[in-house]
């Protein structure tokens, strides 16, 4: 992506290097559950384990439509997290890709006669606190509605790429615009509409519901990236290639099948490969807003 010199969005609250509290509870993350991999594949009962913790984290809880409330420990000493050069570079694409969405996102409610509210974006480091609860960065990247703001730790860009083969600026970026989807679905109300549509139904019924909403945010996903390519002409050679693998490779399906286990449709909550691929890919193509009502659609 041709990111660099461009204008940064000034909604990035950085808390990357705040002192932590030592020893807090919230889980050991994506990096401890790759480096136990081996062990976990070899296992029958790691296996399984691999299962819950990948679709545990990938699932329910990585784009984040509901946060669920982690504790974390009192009393132990502070420790200053350093935040190096790499990250920095890092944290200065996500305020340019946030402000490029901001762009494309406020053209659009304007086109419709109104105005957008931007989000804010949270960057952190092992640990946050939201309106939604306090976080672990174990739960990846994601939208709390209750203060319309999405977190992100920038250590998510190195796993997606290393561990789950999802390489490349634009791969990044797609995760951003994501979360902004789901951002845009609350400015929308359709987030409470879904809630409210789950209500009193079955686990299938509500998972449905879920898959619907996580693809409609890819499809706003690729509203932005229709924008960054054909009007902030951000887009090189290999960049629509780079989202498509990074939307495949958090398929619900590809994620079960990577835990080892069997892959169980009923349990899907952001959708298969194939159809986070195809999502992302009306949005990408048409640039249409209008194509993007997967709860209307067959899926």
């Amino acid at each position: 992506m041709d990111w660099r010199g461009r204008r940064k969005s000034s909604n990035v609250d950085d808390r990357r290097g705040q002192p932590l509290r030592a020893g807090a509870g919230g889980g050991a993350g994506l990096l401890m559950l790759v480096r136990i991999l081996p062990w976990l594949l070899r296992s029958k009962g790691g296996r399984a384990l691999l299962l819950v913790g990948v679709v545990g984290f990938f699932g329910a809880q990585m784009l984040g439509i509901d946060l669920l409330q982690l504790t974390t420990g009192a009393g132990a000493p502070a420790q200053q997290v350093p935040v190096s050069a790499e990250d920095q570079e890092l944290a200065d694409f996500v305020a340019v890709v946030l402000a490029d969405t901001e762009q494309t996102w406020q053209k659009i409610f304007a086109a419709s006669g109104s105005r957008y509210e931007e989000p804010t974006l949270v960057l952190f480091t092992q640990r946050v606190a939201s309106a939604c609860g306090t976080a672990s960065s174990a739960i990846g990247p994601f939208y709390c509605r209750a203060d319309r703001k999405v977190y992100l730790d920038l250590t998510f860009f190195r796993d997606l790429d290393r561990q789950l083969g999802a390489p490349g600026d634009f791969a990044q970026a797609y995760v951003i615009a994501h979360e902004v989807g789901h951002h845009i679905q609350t400015l929308l109300g359709i987030s409470q509409q879904v809630r409210a549509r789950g209500q009193g139904k079955s686990a299938a019924e509500v998972n449905n519901l879920s898959v619907r909403q996580e693809l409609q945010a890819d499809c706003f996903a690729g509203l932005w990236g229709h924008s960054a390519k054909h009007y902030s002409d951000m887009l090189e050679p290999g960049d629509l290639e780079e989202a498509l693998q990074a939307a495949s490779a958090i398929g619900d399906d590809r994620l079960q099948k990577r835990g080892g286990g069997e892959v169980v449709p009923d349990s899907f909550t952001h959708g298969t490969s194939a159809q986070r691929v195809t999502w992302f890919r009306r949005g990408f193509d048409s640039g249409d807003f209008s194509q993007c009502d997967t709860f209307a659609a067959v899926i």
